[in-house]
């Protein structure tokens, strides 16, 4: 009476799942074990959904936090998967048999929520790094290239099954250097050899019993006894939920080696359909054809007799290297010469697409999800935001107004609602949408997004479950949660606003509270401002997102005024802190513009102040009257006097230049079109000692940075008639590109401390 069939597969091999079924076929088994985690039996039945697409995904958690994650991915020519299917068509009892994921999340508590461990079900994790890394530098290839010339392409069942036993065995040998990884391949092996007892003792012949795992493990199961009632039960173990989730092949190319995944899944699954149509000596032609169909829909040129070159090279190019069909890095070279010039950058994207590929699996609605789950796919289709659901980044374009011609109240405010649900999502740290700036000047009911789905979206929900058992639930949770750890008004503000964009009224009067409180310590200027700007967003937008602003309004009124009370204070800084004082002012400078229940004429009086006085710092004061000068409040004179003072020999160059510099921070257009003001600059300038003038140019360099090309025409214009030169002739001046040499000598000038000169 023989044992139980081992069959040793590589994951995510084609070969090998292909080579798996021939074997089933004729061993014709009364049960099929399968390398996998053995309390998640109840998922395999969803794996063999008939609505079901791979690449799919079985993750298990831990129910407590921190969240620790663990994944079993498949693809269809994942040999694992294929066993099952087989199973499940032929009516055969088949399940997992590997430790429990409950254990394996146990043994690895340093596993990290946010890069979950992708568990290999074909080898023991990252403890064959070194020994691919040693088989890489003898081959001279990557070892899925090596694996691929060696092994994919054998199409004898007995010789592909020995092949992978042996390397598999030595394998095991070159790598059992790993005191901790050696304990828990052991342990593993002996778990999986007391289900196979178990199952004879439950009355199944040995010989009956088909096995299928790495073939780094066939030895081990050969040799290894099984483990005994007694150390079954001293495992560690961990409360956990599992999922299933759709996964995807850009995921499985980023966990690239043995059994993690490889690096070309959409090209290894063609090689799996060309095993399966009887015709594998076709995949290099069907890369090659997708390849070039790739390319030519990005608007190259690709010739029949291009493809025809780059398959006769490849073909070369596998007899040179060993191998009597081409590999992937065959065809790829093939392909670069004859079709890409030389040069992988001019295919690249067609690589990708050919390669790699955009395939996301699909999981039928009823599979066994957490609440927060469906909650998510229940929206993501009442919302109609199901066809975001892929790898490619797509835009979408909120109109948050509420449509009148429409007959429900649901769709009137559709967009609405979908602008709730993305914040939630935003707020609850799962990366699905990304807020983009605002392409709206002085309108309020445009939001825009780009939206992708990657599998670490179903992760990041899942471990909301332990937050709430629905989006907005957990969001509110977050929300509370981050409130109570917030220690500045800034914090609070940031969370109100949150609960606002969010439509979470109750979320937002707690923040508020919060902020009310903290709001009576509030000294810095900058908390103050941008904690008064965030609150003008709510008030601004308060109607478009039904909510009423009203409670907010008072506390604006009093951070508006304890600013404005320290700002001149604030004014006296040095150069370090003075970007932080005008980005303060120029907040504060918003809010009476947008609401007229504040102080306008205080605000004014106190920029007058501020810009006239000559113990600040000088960059303040020179914003202060850009304010000014862009709210109407400055006069031709005015102007021409403060410029004349501010910019004469009898300053220090350094002040006067970060007058100048704030006085550019806002409007600039308006100085652009005074040149008077671009003749007294070029006067200061040229009456500077060489000293004077390195001081000046610090600040001068950095006032310009920011301005556009444009602009930089605009002055090269008023140069160009101040010197009596061509403008042409001023704008190669002023746009060329400053040399090495010079950008030396400003980085030496900009860390210089003048101070202590």
């Amino acid at each position: 009476m023989g044992g139980p069939v081992l069959f040793g597969v590589r994951h995510l091999s084609p070969a090998a799942a292909f080579h798996l079924r021939q074997a089933l076929d004729r061993a014709k088994p009364a049960l099929v074990l399968v390398e996998g985690p053995s309390d998640l039996n109840d998922q395999l039945k969803w794996l063999c959904h008939s609505e079901t697409r791979f690449p799919a995904a079985i993750l298990a958690y831990t129910q407590t936090p921190p969240v620790r994650t663990i994944l079993y991915p498949f693809s269809i020519y994942s040999p694992e998967i294929q066993a099952i299917l087989w199973a499940n068509a032929h009516d055969v009892e088949f399940r997992f048999m590997d430790l429990p994921s409950s254990v394996f999340l146990a043994l690895a508590p340093d596993v990290s929520p946010s890069q979950p461990e992708e568990q290999d079900p074909s080898s023991p994790a990252q403890t064959t790094e070194m020994v691919y890394h040693r088989l890489e530098t003898l081959t001279g290839e990557d070892h899925d290239t090596f694996w691929e010339r060696n092994f994919e392409q054998l199409e004898n069942m007995e010789s592909y099954q020995a092949a992978c036993n042996t390397f598999g065995r030595q394998l095991r040998e070159a790598s059992m250097d790993n005191p901790r990884r050696t304990a828990e391949t052991l342990v593993r092996e002996s778990y999986m050899k007391r289900v196979i007892q178990q199952a004879v003792d439950a009355g199944t012949p040995p010989e009956r019993i088909f096995c299928v795992c790495g073939a780094f493990h066939v030895a081990g199961l050969e040799q290894n006894q099984p483990m005994t009632d007694g150390e079954a039960a001293a495992l560690p173990h961990t409360d956990t939920h599992a999922t299933l989730m759709p996964y995807s092949y850009y995921r499985l190319s980023s966990r690239s080696g043995y059994g993690a995944g490889n690096k070309a899944p959409a090209y290894f699954e063609l090689l799996w359909e060309a095993l399966c149509q009887g015709q594998p000596a076709n995949a290099p032609y069907l890369y090659l054809t997708r390849l070039a169909a790739a390319h030519r829909k990005a608007g190259n040129l690709v010739s029949s007799a291009q493809v025809i070159e780059a398959a006769r090279l490849a073909q070369t190019l596998a007899g040179l290297r060993g191998s009597r069909r081409p590999v992937l890095t065959d065809l790829r070279d093939g392909a670069i010469t004859a079709m890409g010039h030389g040069n992988f950058s001019e295919l690249a994207l067609a690589a990708a697409d050919t390669e790699i590929g955009t395939t996301i699996g699909f999981l039928p609605e009823g599979v066994s999800r957490t609440s927060v789950q469906e909650d998510f796919y229940r929206q993501l289709k009442e919302l109609r935001l199901e066809k975001y659901r892929t790898v490619e980044l797509q835009r979408l374009d909120l109109d948050l107004r509420e449509k009148l011609n429409v007959q429900s109240q649901q769709a009137a405010l559709a967009d609405l609602r979908r602008s709730f649900f993305l914040h939630r999502l935003r707020v609850l740290g799962v990366h699905f949408a990304s807020l983009l700036p605002s392409r709206q000047e002085g309108a309020n009911w445009g939001e825009y997004w780009e939206l992708r789905w990657t599998p670490e979206t179903e992760i990041e929900i899942v471990e909301s479950a332990l937050l709430g058992d629905t989006i907005e639930g957990a969001a509110a949770f977050a929300l509370r949660e981050q409130a109570e750890q917030s220690g500045s008004i800034a914090q609070a503000a940031a969370i109100f606003q949150d609960a606002f964009l969010c439509g979470m009224p109750t979320a937002a009067r707690h923040a508020l509270t919060l902020l009310q409180s903290l709001s009576v310590d509030a000294a810095l200027l900058s908390d103050l401002a941008e904690t008064a700007s965030r609150l003008s967003l709510v008030v601004r937008y308060g109607d478009l997102r039904r909510f009423d602003p009203q409670p907010v309004i008072p506390l604006i009124q009093q951070l508006y005024l304890r600013a404005c009370l320290i700002l001149e204070d604030a004014c006296i800084c040095d150069a370090k802190a003075a970007p932080a004082v005008t980005a303060a002012m120029n907040q504060l400078n918003a809010l009476p513009l947008e609401h007229d229940f504040l102080d306008d004429g205080r605000w004014r009086t106190l920029l007058r102040e501020i810009s006239d006085r000559d113990d600040l710092n000088t960059r303040c004061s020179g914003f202060a009257m850009a304010i000014l000068l862009e709210r109407g409040e400055v006069e031709e004179p005015l102007l021409s006097r403060e410029v004349a003072r501010r910019l004469s020999p009898g300053i220090p160059a350094d002040l006067g230049a970060g007058w100048f510099e704030g006085l550019a921070g806002k409007n600039r257009y308006a100085l652009i079109a005074r040149l008077s003001l671009w003749r007294q600059l070029d006067s200061y300038l040229s009456s500077l000692d060489d000293s004077s003038f390195r001081r000046a140019l610090v600040f001068l360099h950095r006032a310009f940075a920011d301005f556009s090309p444009n602009e930089k025409n605009d002055i090269a214009e008023n140069l160009g008639e101040i010197w009596d030169v061509h403008p042409q002739q001023a704008a190669e001046a002023l746009m060329q590109e400053t040399t090495e040499t010079e950008r030396a000598v400003l980085d030496s000038l900009s860390d210089f401390d003048f101070d202590d000169i």
